[in-house]
């Protein structure tokens, strides 16, 4: 056994064991069970239970975009389009980890924190495409509270995905471009 495979393990079994019991009644005896190492490796990789926690945070999907792979310039509505589609895929790769993540946020702040820098990073990403598909003439303050709200409705789509069947994309695409419309009629004349 190598030890990153013993630690691969680890983290599945935490994974799996805080998905079907939460994290305050998974004991890391069970954890080292079902990963099939002794307890004390489990403590070796992770001084404490909450470490796990943080572990899985940094298993999520990166959400860094480069903005040249979705804009399309003088497209915003096409190009945000193309950011959220991106989000959503690498969001499914991993629905079961997001959604005890979001659970566990709750009661552990590290989760909570780790997830608020994401969401940050989430901001940042829609800044960088509406700027990149507007060519800048969209006042700041408008660019930032679009970044905002569409980060919100993003991160709120994906934390409730595990509540419904129903993705409804037209929905949201028409949120999109109402979006899109208010920011492209405050573009600076040229």
């Amino acid at each position: 056994m190598t030890e990153d495979s013993a630690k691969e393990r680890i983290l599945r079994a935490a994974e799996a064991l805080f998905a079907e019991s939460g994290f305050d009644a998974t004991p890391t005896s069970r954890i080292a069970e079902r990963a099939g190492v002794p307890k004390g490796l489990v403590h070796y990789y992770f001084r404490h239970k909450a470490d796990l926690l943080t572990a899985l945070v940094e298993r999520l999907p990166d959400e860094r975009i480069e903005p040249a792979v979705v804009v399309v310039p003088g497209d915003l509505v096409g190009s945000l389009r193309r950011l959220v589609r991106e989000l959503d895929h690498r969001f499914s790769r991993s629905l079961g980890l997001s959604h005890l993540l979001w659970r566990e946020a709750d009661t552990h702040h590290v989760v909570r924190d780790a997830l608020h820098e994401r969401f940050q990073v989430l901001v940042r990403q829609v800044h960088a495409v509406i700027l990149a598909a507007t060519g800048g003439g969209v006042p700041a303050a408008d660019i930032d509270r679009a970044s905002g709200l569409l980060a919100r409705a993003v991160s709120h789509r994906h934390a409730t995905a595990r509540h419904s069947d129903d993705d409804l994309p037209a929905e949201f695409d028409g949120e999109l471009t109402f979006i899109a419309d208010a920011l492209v009629s405050k573009t600076a004349p040229a």
